[in-house]
C-alpha cells in the first residue's frame, strides 16, 4: 500500500520482492501496526522525505533471505521492524548511547519502505527479537506504541510509586499505562473520550478526567500523547514544582501562549525524540515480564486506508493492526 501524495489514499500496488543488500534481511511481513505517525506522514502533517513510499514502522515478519555479511539472523527467525531504521554508528550521538539523535539517522516508512507491504528489508543490526509470548498481531503495536511510551517515561523521570499523568489515551497510552502501574505509579488519565476514561479506570487509572479537569493530587511527572499544544500546557498546569512533562509527538500542531509561572518553580518541558535499540530491548523484555495486554482492531493490508481513516476519527478500539494474506491464511 503505496503513498503516492500525501492527502491522497494509498494506492495498492504489486512490485517485485526487494533483495536484501548487504547487512540486511528480508522479511515476510505477517503484520503492521497503524500509528499515528504514519497518519501525519499520509495526510502531508509531517512532510515526506521520500515518495513514493511504502508506510509502516511496527512489522512482524519472518526471515526469508539474508544479505551478504549477516551474522545471528537464520531463515525462518521472527523479527521485529521499528521506527528507529538505521544509523550512522559513529556520531558523538552514537558514540554516546544516543542514536535517536543521529543526524543520520534513517526512519521506516518515511526513508525507507515500510511494512504497509508482503515483503520488506530491513538492516539486521536494526531488527528486533520479539517475545515468544506475544503472537504476530498482539506483538505489533509494541515496536512503536509499547517502545515510544517506555522512551517517554524514562524522559519524564518518573520513579516506581511516583505520581504520573497521562494526556490522551490511544494505543501508546494504553501500554505505557501498564508500564506505571507495574511499577506501582498513580496514574491519572486526562482523555476527551469516555469510553477512553473507561478503558484506562479498568487499566488501573487512579483518576480520569478531561483535559480542562486538574487531578486531585498534583504530578511529579506527565506525559502528552494528543498532538495538541494546548495538551502540553494543560499538563504543565498538573505538575508540581521540579515536574517534568514529557512531549510523547513527533509532531505538534503549536503550544499556545501561557504564563510563565506553570513553568517556574523548575518545571521542566522535554520532547521525545525516537528512541534507540537499547530502550526497545528493555522494553520488549519488560512486556514479556509483566506481560503486557495489546488491544487491537485487525484489518486486512487492502483495508489500509480504512485503518487511518478510523484513526484519525478516533474510532480505533487500541491499536490499527493490518493482518497480511499470509497470516490471513
Amino acid at each position: 500500500m503505496v503513498l503516492e501524495r500525501p492527502g491522497a489514499p494509498l494506492v495498492a500496488t504489486d512490485r517485485p520482492d526487494p533483495t536484501p543488500a548487504a547487512g540486511e534481511l528480508l522479511l515476510e511481513v505477517a503484520a503492521c501496526a497503524v500509528c499515528r505517525t504514519d497518519l501525519q506522514l499520509a495526510s502531508g502533517d509531517l512532510p515526506a522525505r521520500r515518495l513514493p513510499v511504502v508506510l509502516g514502522h511496527q512489522a512482524v515478519g519472518r526471515v526469508v533471505a539474508l544479505g551478504s555479511g549477516v551474522a545471528g539472523w537464520a531463515l525462518g527467525d521472527r523479527a521485529g521492524v521499528a521506527w528507529l531504521g538505521g544509523a550512522d554508528g559513529t556520531c558523538r550521538f552514537c558514540r554516546g548511547g544516543r542514536e535517536n539523535l543521529c543526524p543520520e539517522a534513517r526512519f521506516t516508512g518515511w526513508d525507507q519502505d515500510g511494512g504497509y507491504a508482503t515483503r520488506m528489508t530491513v538492516r539486521a543490526d536494526f531488527a528486533l527479537r520479539l517475545p515468544a509470548g506475544f503472537d504476530d498481531l498482539a506483538a505489533a503495536p509494541l515496536l512503536c506504541g509499547g517502545v515510544i511510551g517506555y522512551r517517554s517515561l524514562k524522559i519524564a523521570g518518573i520513579t516506581p510509586g511516583g505520581r504520573l499523568g497521562l494526556y490522551g489515551f490511544g494505543a501508546s497510552a494504553l501500554l505505557t499505562l501498564q508500564v506505571a502501574r507495574h511499577w506501582g505509579c498513580e496514574v491519572a488519565v486526562a482523555t476527551r473520550s469516555p469510553t477512553e476514561r473507561a478503558r484506562a479506570s479498568a487499566l488501573g487509572a487512579v483518576w480520569t478526567g478531561g483535559y480542562d479537569e486538574l487531578p486531585p493530587f498534583p504530578l511529579e511527572a506527565a506525559i502528552t500523547f494528543a498532538p495538541v499544544g494546548a495538551v502540553v500546557v494543560a499538563a504543565l498546569r498538573a505538575v508540581e514544582r521540579g515536574g517534568t512533562v514529557a512531549i510523547n509527538a513527533i509532531h505538534l500542531d503549536r503550544i499556545p501562549e501561557f504564563s510563565y509561572d506553570l513553568l517556574w518553580q523548575e518545571r521542566s518541558i522535554r520532547s521525545v525524540a525516537n528512541f534507540t535499540r537499547a530502550d526497545a530491548e528493555e522494553f520488549l523484555r519488560l512486556a514479556a515480564a509483566i506481560p503486557i495486554r495489546t488491544e487491537i482492531d485487525v484489518l486486512p493490508l487492502d483495508e489500509a486506508n480504512e485503518a487511518l481513516g478510523r484513526l484519525a476519527a478516533g474510532r480505533v478500539n487500541g491499536a490499527a493492526v493490518l493482518a497480511m494474506p499470509s497470516l490471513a491464511a
